[in-house]
C-alpha cells in the first residue's frame, strides 16, 4: 500500500495512526498496535469482561491497515467500558494458534473484579476452561480534575512514606469504608498529613496479576504475590484496588485518590517496574510482549536464543531497544498528564542503563531520554541503583537529575546502632549526606534517599526483635531474602514479655528515626515502621496477603509512643532550617565546612573515629552555612550506641541557650547542675537546638 493512500486514510479528526493503544472520540474508536513480523492481525470486541465471545471481529486487511510495523484501524460504533483483544496470526509453532493478546497500551485492564478471584483465564490453559482470558478497556478518560496542582514540594523537604495501597487499609481495625482500595487509602488521608510526611510513594499501582502462584497448583498456590513487582500491563491502574464492580472504574478511581493527595498538600510518587515483566522466562506464559516481538521487548541471549535474568524475574526488559524506549517514554508521559503523578521510584534502576547484549552502559539512551523529556522534565526520579545480576550504581548512576535510594546509608546506620565496632566515621559521613558518594552533585545531598527499612526487608520493629530471618511461610525453605540484615534481637529472638528488653526495643526503634529525620538528606520510611509494625521476622514479605504485611491499626501504649515520637521528630525537621538544608559539607571549601559542623567527643576529648561508639554532632544555623538571608538555630545532637552511659561537654554554654528538643530514652535526660555537660544513657540520643544569646 503507497504510503500516501495510508496516511490518506488515516488523516482527520480521531488520534493519529502511530498514536498507539485505543483511542475513543464519540462511538468511534481508533486501535494502533505494535507488531513485528505477523502476517495478520485480528481485533475482537467484548461486551463484558468475562464474555468468552466477541460480539464484533475484525480483519485487519495488511494491504489496508499495515504500515512498517504498526496495525492501525478505525472501528464505529463502539462504547467506553467494552473490551477487546488482539490475536496476532504468523506462520510459526513458537505461540498457539488461538493465543490472545493483552494490549501493551491498553488504559485499563479488565480482570476478576475482587483481589484473590481467579475467574480469568491463565495463559496457557484451553479455552474449553470456560474462563475468560486478559482484556482492555476502552476508557473515556475525561476527568473533573477541578484546581488540581501538583504540591512541587522542594526536595530538601520531602519526607517519603512508603506505602501498599491495598494494605494500608486491609487490615480488620482500619476502620474504612473500603478496605484495601482506592478509596479507602483517600479516607486515612488525614492519618498520613497528621504524620507530617509529604511525598506518598505507592508500591505497584500498575496492573499485575496477584494471582499468578495459584495457577500453578502446588502447595504456593495459597500465596498471592500481594507487593505486585510483576507488571503485565505499564498504562493501568491496578484493577482490583478499586471498589467497584465496573471495569475501568480504576481509572476514576485512581485519578480521585491522587487528586486528594494533591488536595492535602502531598504529593505521590510511584514505585514502577519496567525491569521485567510478568510473563516470565523461557517456557512460561505471555500475556502479549513475547507474541508481538519477543527478541524487542526483552534481551534474548543472542547464543542460546534464551532470556537473560539480570533482573531475578525470569526475563529482562530490552530497555534501550528503540521500540521499548518508546514504549517506557509513552508510559511516564501517560501517567504524569492523564493521572498527574509527581514523580517515579524505579525499581532496578540499573537496568534501565543496560545495552541490547545486557553490557552497562554509560549513557543509557532511555536515561538521556527521560532527562530531556519535555513533559517529564518538572516530574522526580528516583533511582534503585543496583540490579540482581551484580550492578551497583549508588553513587554513580548516570544522572545528575536523578535521586538515589542509598543502600549504603542504610547498611552503615543499622551496623552502627547495632553495635558493631569501627563504624562511627560511616555512620558520621552518612549523617551528613554521604559526601563520599555525592561531592560535587548538583543536588547536593538531596541526591541521596535515606532509609533503615523499606518494603523489602525487615520492618523496623523486627530490625530489633531478629537476628535471623523467618521466611518460612514463604514456602520456599527460608532460602529467599536477604541473609546481612545487620540486626540485633536486643537479646531474645522474637517477641518478648521482658519489659527491660522491650524498653530497648522501643529505644532502638526511637534512635533509627531520629537519626533518619536529622541526617543530611531525604528521608524515606515504610508505612508502618511509625507504629511497630511487626512481620513476625519475615523480612521478604512479597507473598504475604494477610495480617503479617497489613497495617495494624489497633495500637499498643508503646505503639502508641512510637507514633507520637515519629510526630515529633517530623515536626522538629520542618521546624529547623539547619536539618533540612541540602549542602554539603565541604561544597563550599574547607573553612566554611569547619564553621558548618563541629564533632564531639566523649569526655570532652576528640572523637576516636576507629573506636569510639558515641559522638556528639553541632550543626551550625548561621545563615552563610546555610545560604539564607538571617540566622538560625544551631542543632546539638548526641548519639550513645555503646551499652554504658557516657558524658559529654556541652560547647558554648556563656553564648548559647541550649534547650532539649526530643530524646529517646523513656525519660527525659537530665543535666549536670552546672548546665555544662550531659551524660546521654546508653543506646540513646539527645537533640537540642539553640539561638546564641546575642539573637534572642
Amino acid at each position: 500500500m503507497p504510503k500516501a493512500t495510508f496516511f490518506n486514510q488515516y488523516a482527520g479528526t480521531l488520534s493519529p495512526y502511530h498514536s498507539l493503544g485505543p483511542h475513543l472520540e464519540g462511538d468511534m474508536c481508533r486501535f494502533t498496535l505494535w507488531c513485528r513480523d505477523a502476517d495478520t492481525l485480528d481485533l475482537f470486541l467484548f461486551e463484558n469482561p468475562t464474555d468468552l465471545r466477541p460480539i464484533r471481529e475484525i480483519h485487519l486487511n495488511p494491504d489496508v491497515h499495515h504500515f512498517g510495523d504498526l496495525w492501525s484501524v478505525v472501528v464505529p460504533g463502539v462504547k467506553a467500558g467494552w473490551c477487546y483483544a488482539w490475536r496476532v496470526n504468523r506462520d510459526t509453532h513458537r505461540f498457539p494458534a488461538d493465543q490472545f493478546v493483552l494490549d501493551p497500551y491498553a488504559p485499563a485492564v479488565a480482570g476478576p473484579v475482587q483481589w484473590g478471584h481467579s475467574n480469568i483465564r491463565h495463559p496457557g490453559e484451553p479455552f474449553h476452561t470456560g474462563k475468560a482470558f486478559p482484556k482492555g478497556v476502552i476508557v473515556d478518560s475525561q476527568f473533573d480534575w477541578g484546581k488540581d496542582q501538583s504540591p512541587q514540594i522542594p526536595w530538601n523537604e520531602m519526607v517519603v512514606y512508603e506505602v501498599h495501597v491495598r494494605g494500608f487499609t486491609a487490615g480488620p481495625a482500619s476502620g474504612v469504608n473500603h478496605p484495601g482500595t482506592y478509596k479507602g487509602f483517600i479516607e486515612k488521608i488525614p492519618y498520613l498529613k497528621s504524620l507530617g510526611v509529604t511525598t506518598i510513594e505507592l508500591l505497584p499501582v500498575y496492573e499485575f496479576d496477584e494471582m499468578e502462584y495459584f495457577h500453578q497448583g502446588d502447595a504456593r498456590s495459597q500465596l498471592r504475590n500481594y507487593w505486585g513487582y510483576s507488571t503485565q500491563n505499564f498504562f493501568s491502574p491496578m484493577s482490583r484496588f478499586s471498589s467497584s464492580g465496573n471495569q475501568g472504574a480504576q481509572v476514576d478511581e485512581f485519578k480521585a485518590l491522587v487528586k486528594a493527595i494533591h488536595e492535602a498538600g502531598m504529593e505521590v510518587i510511584l514505585d514502577v517496574v519496567y525491569n521485567h515483566t510478568s510473563e516470565g522466562g523461557d517456557n512460561e506464559y505471555n500475556t502479549g510482549f513475547k507474541v508481538l516481538g519477543e527478541d524487542v521487548y526483552y534481551i534474548m541471549d543472542s547464543k542460546e536464543g534464551r532470556h537473560t535474568n539480570y533482573s531475578g524475574c525470569g526475563n529482562t526488559v530490552n530497555c534501550n531497544h528503540p521500540v521499548v524506549s518508546h514504549l517506557i517514554l509513552d508510559s511516564l508521559r501517560h501517567w504524569v498528564m492523564e493521572y498527574h503523578i509527581d514523580g517515579f521510584r524505579f525499581d532496578l534502576a540499573s537496568i534501565l542503563c543496560r545495552g541490547r547484549k545486557g553490557e552497562m552502559l554509560k549513557r543509557p539512551p532511555l536515561i538521556e531520554a527521560i532527562d530531556e523529556d519535555p513533559i517529564l522534565r518538572d516530574t522526580k526520579m528516583i533511582a534503585e541503583a543496583w540490579d540482581a545480576a551484580g550492578a551497583y550504581q549508588v553513587g554513580s548512576f548516570p544522572s545528575k537529575r536523578w535521586a538515589e535510594w542509598n543502600g549504603k546509608y542504610r547498611d552503615d546506620v543499622r551496623r552502627f546502632w547495632s553495635g558493631e565496632p569501627g563504624l562511627l566515621s560511616s555512620f558520621a559521613t552518612r549523617l551528613l549526606g554521604s559526601e563520599d558518594l555525592y561531592a560535587g552533585q548538583p543536588m547536593g545531598s538531596s541526591k541521596t534517599i535515606n532509609f533503615v527499612c523499606c518494603h523489602d526487608g525487615f520492618t523496623l520493629r523486627d530490625l530489633v526483635s531478629y537476628r535471623e530471618k523467618h521466611n518460612e511461610a514463604n514456602l520456599e525453605k527460608n532460602r529467599d531474602g536477604e541473609k546481612e540484615n545487620h540486626s540485633n534481637n536486643c537479646g531474645v529472638e522474637g517477641e518478648s514479655t521482658d519489659t527491660k528488653i522491650e524498653a530497648l526495643r522501643l529505644r532502638m526503634q526511637k534512635n533509627f528515626l531520629a537519626t533518619l529525620l536529622i541526617s543530611r538528606g531525604i528521608p524515606m520510611i515504610p508505612a508502618g515502621d511509625e507504629m511497630g509494625r511487626t512481620q513476625k521476622g519475615n523480612n521478604n514479605a512479597y507473598c504475604q496477603d494477610n495480617q503479617l504485611s497489613w497495617l495494624n491499626w489497633d495500637l499498643t501504649p508503646e505503639n502508641q509512643d512510637l507514633l507520637e515520637f515519629f510526630k515529633k521528630m517530623t515536626e522538629l525537621r520542618a521546624s529547623l532550617p539547619a536539618l533540612q538544608f541540602n549542602g554539603l559539607v565541604h561544597d563550599q571549601g574547607s573553612e566554611i565546612a569547619a564553621g558548618r559542623v563541629h564533632w564531639i567527643g566523649p569526655k570532652n576529648q576528640a572523637p576516636n573515629w576507629r573506636e569510639d561508639q558515641a559522638v556528639g554532632l553541632r550543626i551550625s544555623g548561621l545563615a552563610k552555612h546555610l545560604r539564607s538571608d538571617k540566622d538560625h538555630e544551631d542543632v546539638l545532637i548526641f548519639f550513645n550506641a555503646s551499652a554504658r552511659p557516657l558524658r559529654f561537654n556541652m560547647p558554648d554554654t556563656d553564648k548559647f541557650k541550649w534547650i532539649m528538643r526530643a530524646y529517646t530514652t523513656a525519660r527525659r535526660v537530665h543535666r549536670s547542675n552546672m548546665g555544662s555537660s550531659i551524660m546521654v544513657k546508653p543506646h540513646s540520643m539527645v537533640i537540642f537546638s539553640a539561638k546564641a544569646k546575642a539573637l534572642l
